[in-house]
């Protein structure tokens, strides 16, 4: 799952940097203004856009890529940048329903559940760090973690 969402994300994120390159060059042709900023100006932001955008869902898609490819769910800082992810992917589709239509907003919600779908797909089998055994010493809800079990050496020291 995390390896289809990655794809679709790459594929958005191609979309979006060529929508932006694409009405970059618009207002640089017709020499548009808005509110008196120089058309230069605006050609230079969307491009700057373009590459802001492009970024952080490519960012997105290689976080999904490694999820799929180690099989291991995204811990920590990842995570959040995953979930910010698909906050920004609801937001735009609310937005999409009045600006742009209800196939755009359905789109951006598709997106959005690969994404939450990528991030709940494994389960508590997978919060287990890889080596360790379900019945590992100090698991138990009566063992404490420094109790003892598995020391091989004599204690050192008075």
């Amino acid at each position: 799952m995390a390896a289809v969402t990655a794809l679709v994300l790459t594929m958005e994120a191609a979309v979006l940097v060529g929508l932006n390159l694409f009405l970059g060059k618009v207002a640089d042709a017709q020499q548009m203004s808005l509110a008196g900023i120089e058309p230069r100006a605006m050609t230079i932001s969307a491009v700057i856009g373009a590459v802001l955008v492009g970024g952080y869902l490519l960012g997105c898609a290689l976080i999904l890529l490694r999820t799929a490819i180690r099989d291991v769910p995204p811990h920590g800082f990842w995570r959040i940048v995953l979930i910010s992810c698909a906050v920004v992917h609801g937001v735009l589709g609310a937005f999409c329903v009045g600006l742009v239509g209800w196939l755009a907003f359905a789109l951006m919600v598709s997106v959005l559940g690969l994404i939450v779908w990528s991030l709940t797909w494994y389960g508590e089998a997978m919060a287990q760090p890889a080596g360790r055994p379900a019945g590992h010493p100090g698991d138990g809800p009566d063992e404490r973690p420094g109790d003892g079990t598995g020391v091989s050496a004599e204690p050192t020291g008075p």
